[in-house]
């Protein structure tokens, strides 16, 4: 919505034109008479900060460069060269190209190192991503001079690269976890995910899939409508999929439309969820689990019911202002509860969740009898609250998380070592595992590969610590040897299909849906005996 429009919904009554005008008098009073000169454009910015600071932990302002940030993965596209990066040892070192990207086009290879860009050394000066980002992206059909060391050649080799449409999947990994079940990780909900999603499915059941586990862990969120999309595949005409409310948004209802492929409940579907699961994921599980269409595994979700609407300004600057409340169809509000103001006790609702044992303990969550809804089919008790409970709970495991791997991943020696070993084997590996299936089965990272990491950590001023070193051992091991695969393989499933062996939620994920018993006595709301 466009400033001029904003304008016009501005308050009409007495009270509001005199706040209005209170608010820009004292704009104009500082900009002229303050004793010292001031940024009109930073000061106006801080107030409206100031004034969705007192609201909800949603509304939000953002620059013009903060707004196109947002958008831009969501948008499902941008201009630019087309690679994966990542810095190594302040070098940008390509992951993968994109395949037909312009990168791709000109030669460019998985490996090499740009070291400049048009008339700018990149290599060792340090430079942020974002600004690294801005010189390689551009506009549609503009050209782009790089330098770049390959492995092997001497000579610094020059790439002239004409820029275009980069897609931005949404879509993180799609394989067949068995012979029956697929699997589809989406990270977030863009514009493009509905098609992404399908084309996905499309794979999987030329594959022979006849049921599906839909991961959204970690996603947090992204388009309303997408999310509807989504769940309109799996949900029959007019089952309701969300509704919104608020005291100034009349009530708005979306619904299946009668023309999703999966409908029928003899295809079983299970979702895996998280803490971090948030608003269009939770819309998504929320509608599939009161209308008993999937279980939901995992833990409780994020909570994040809150509609914002956009306001746009001339300057390409943004509102994002708190409009109305999502529901689930059978009423359950998805926002958790917050203090208006209080932004800093909100954004610790996650660590405080650990800290009271929920996401290691489902008997630490104690709800009220007040909080009780039913689904819309079988008239099992579901719970509101604040996001989604999930009709199967996962702890949260520790047992092998210590400082000492922490430390690992947050100084990026973990990254960096996978950078450079395949750099160094990567024409080996693709020789000799000639599918991420044959590399999982037979590719183990030996005790060599564990020396030389731990000495890289103590490179990066990591102290070696042998008791949490051996409590971490095997899954650094499993964590190297799934970015391994990342790195070789021009696949995005590539990672997950390693690595996700030992994600419990995924493991229960795979356990329940393979049951059918068990199943369906969680979509009636009856347990056998040795689920109690």
């Amino acid at each position: 919505m466009a400033l001029v429009a904003v304008v016009a919904m501005m308050p009409a009554s007495m009270s509001g034109q005199k706040q209005l005008k209170k608010l820009m008098n004292a704009e104009f009073a500082i900009s002229q008479f303050y004793v010292d000169s001031v940024n009109e454009d930073k000061l106006v910015e801080d107030a409206i900060k100031g004034m969705l600071e007192q609201l909800d932990p949603h509304s939000s302002y953002s620059t013009p460069e903060e707004t196109r940030e947002l958008e831009e993965p969501l948008e499902g596209e941008f201009s630019g060269i087309g690679i994966q990066f990542n810095m190594q040892q302040d070098t940008l070192y390509v992951i993968q190209t994109i395949v037909g990207g312009p990168a791709e086009r000109v030669g460019m290879l998985a490996g090499d190192r740009i070291v400049q860009v048009e008339d700018t050394v990149i290599a060792g000066m340090k430079m942020r991503n974002t600004r690294i980002m801005k010189m390689l992206r551009g506009k549609k059909g503009s050209k782009v001079n790089v330098m770049v060391k390959r492995r092997g050649t001497a000579e610094l080799i020059p790439f002239r690269i004409t820029r275009d449409d980069i897609p931005l999947y949404s879509i993180d990994a799609t394989y067949m976890a068995d012979r029956n079940t697929g699997y589809v990780k989406v990270s977030r909900f863009g514009k493009k995910t509905d098609d992404e999603f399908n084309k996905a499915l499309s794979e999987l059941s030329d594959k022979g899939m006849t049921q599906l586990i839909i991961d959204l862990t970690n996603n947090g969120g992204g388009y309303l409508q997408t999310a509807v999309e989504l769940a309109n595949t799996f949900l029959e005409r007019g089952n309701g999929i969300v509704y919104t409310q608020g005291n100034n948004s009349s009530r708005y209802d979306a619904k299946a439309n009668g023309r999703g492929k999966l409908a029928d409940d003899k295809f079983k579907v299970v979702v895996m969820v998280d803490q971090y699961s948030a608003s269009a994921s939770e819309i998504l599980a929320g509608a599939l689990q009161d209308w008993d269409r999937a279980v939901i595994v995992g833990r409780r979700t994020f909570g994040k019911g809150l509609v914002q609407r956009p306001f746009r300004f001339e300057d390409g600057s943004m509102i994002r202002l708190t409009v109305a409340r999502y529901y689930t169809p059978s009423g359950r509000c998805i926002q958790k509860p917050y203090t208006a103001g209080d932004r800093e006790g909100y954004e610790k609702d996650i660590y405080n969740r650990f800290l009271d044992g929920e996401l290691a303990n489902a008997d630490s969550i104690h709800l009220p009898d007040s909080l009780k809804y039913s689904t819309l089919k079988s008239r099992r008790v579901i719970y509101g609250g604040g996001g989604i409970m999930p009709d199967v709970f996962v702890p949260l495991d520790t047992t092998e998380f210590s400082d000492y791997y922490r430390d690992l991943v947050a100084r990026g020696t973990i990254n960096q070592y996978v950078i450079d070993y395949v750099d160094k084997h990567r024409k080996e590996l693709a020789a000799r595992y000639a599918t991420v299936a044959d590399y999982d089965r037979s590719f183990v990272v030996d005790s060599t590969m564990l020396h030389d990491l731990k000495l890289s950590g103590m490179r990066d001023s990591i102290e070696f610590d042998s008791v949490q070193y051996v409590r971490s051992k095997a899954l650094i091991a499993d964590v190297v040897k799934a970015l391994i695969a990342r790195d070789v393989y021009a696949d995005v499933s590539a990672y997950n299909m390693v690595i996700n062996h030992r994600d419990p939620i995924f493991k229960e994920a795979l356990r329940v849906i393979n049951d059918d018993a068990r199943y369906r006595e969680l979509l009636s709301g009856s347990r056998r005996k040795s689920d109690d």
